[in-house]
């Protein structure tokens, strides 16, 4: 089985931001609890969330609750902890997703936003495209941040790791397709941008629970499985620091625990308050928050993925990886070749092109 530590600095980095981000959610569960958004249009929705990034405390306040959460879970460990409350909360969030799809795409101008979404313009495709979706492929599967590689590590000797990987592959698709259901006809429908990034999901999803029958307790609902979704990627980008300074330092996993999430509170809180407008906390025009967006998703991210691809298919070599993917032959591993053959010559070259792009950008 493949070791589950990894270096810390890309899963650590990530998390601040994850933790950042996740911090609107709490707040938002709050804003839905006392049916705050009744009655408001867009410009009032939209102004909502920037007001909350101007509460710069506030912020840290809940990426504070929202690391302790996190650092609680991963305490009780992986199946008492994270696997526990994965098995129960991701299927509930899945049916909020297709009840919120059901009634985005029956809104009146819906489908200018399936067509936004499912009629592509292929002129518009280009090599900056192609490598965009890479890098996002990267970020959305947790490609070289040591996530895989720490659960992976968890993996039972009987389960199968090609159809693991594909059915990983799989759900992702399947979810981010629901979402892009949920939000582009509601988008199109409400006069909302569809590049206005995370407020498509903070102001959008309020108005469509606004158009519907008992919608008051179906946002409240949903604002907290969103933030349980957003729990289940922390614990996963925090899992893999705690097991590095567990496993490699020797420090045990309640003290890995505290000095991890502590240090990612004090990283980003930086984060967090950059988000206000007039910030001080910017370095060469960018903030905080975009400064880390920009070196983990851009140089961390596929730096890693490249050394990992390396290493399986240059280090590790073919007759190990043949025997990490049938179990020592007891599995059948019908894709085997292709797969090492794209691990070992394909992946490179194409992971090194998002890195170099990237810094290009």
């Amino acid at each position: 089985m493949p070791s589950r530590n990894s270096h810390p600095s890309q899963p650590g980095l990530l998390w601040a931001i994850w933790a950042c981000c996740a911090a609107s959610t709490l707040e938002y569960i709050i804003k839905a609890v006392t049916n705050s958004f009744q009655g408001k249009d867009l410009a009032a929705m939209e102004q909502d969330f920037t007001d909350f990034h101007n509460m710069g405390w506030r912020n840290v306040m809940w990426q504070a609750i929202f690391i302790f959460l996190t650092g609680f879970v991963v305490f009780k460990g992986v199946q008492n902890g994270i696997e526990r409350y994965a098995k129960i909360l991701m299927p509930l969030l899945l049916v909020i997703l297709i009840v919120l799809g059901i009634r985005s795409v029956t809104l009146p101008g819906a489908k200018e936003g399936l067509s936004f979404l499912f009629r592509p313009d292929f002129s518009k495709i280009d090599a900056n495209v192609l490598i965009s979706a890479l890098g996002q492929g990267f970020f959305s599967l947790s490609l070289g941040m040591g996530a895989l590689i720490t659960y992976g590590s968890y993996i039972k000797k009987k389960d199968n790791l090609t159809s693991t990987a594909f059915s990983v592959v799989l759900a992702d698709t399947l979810i981010a397709l629901l979402a892009g259901l949920v939000i582009f006809p509601a988008a199109f429908s409400f006069g909302i941008r569809p590049t206005a990034g995370m407020g498509l999901v903070f102001n959008t999803i309020p108005m469509i629970f606004n158009q519907m029958a008992g919608g008051y307790v179906f946002c409240i609902i949903f604002f907290v499985l969103l933030a349980i979704a957003a729990l289940t990627s922390t614990i996963s980008l925090l899992e893999v620091v705690v097991a590095y300074l567990s496993e490699e330092l020797h420090i045990n996993r309640k003290w890995s625990t505290v000095l991890a999430s502590a240090a990612t509170l004090f990283i980003g809180s930086f984060a967090s308050l950059s988000l206000m407008e007039n910030t001080p906390f910017a370095i060469g025009g960018r903030t905080v928050f975009d400064l880390m967006d920009f070196v983990s998703s851009n140089i961390l991210l596929p730096l890693g993925g490249v050394l990992i691809v390396i290493f399986v298919g240059w280090r590790l070599g073919k007759a190990k990886f043949f025997e990490e993917v049938t179990n020592e032959g007891t599995i059948k591993a019908s894709l085997k070749k292709i797969i090492f053959f794209i691990i070992r010559y394909l992946a490179p070259i194409a992971i090194t092109i998002v890195f170099i792009s990237g810094l290009i950008k």
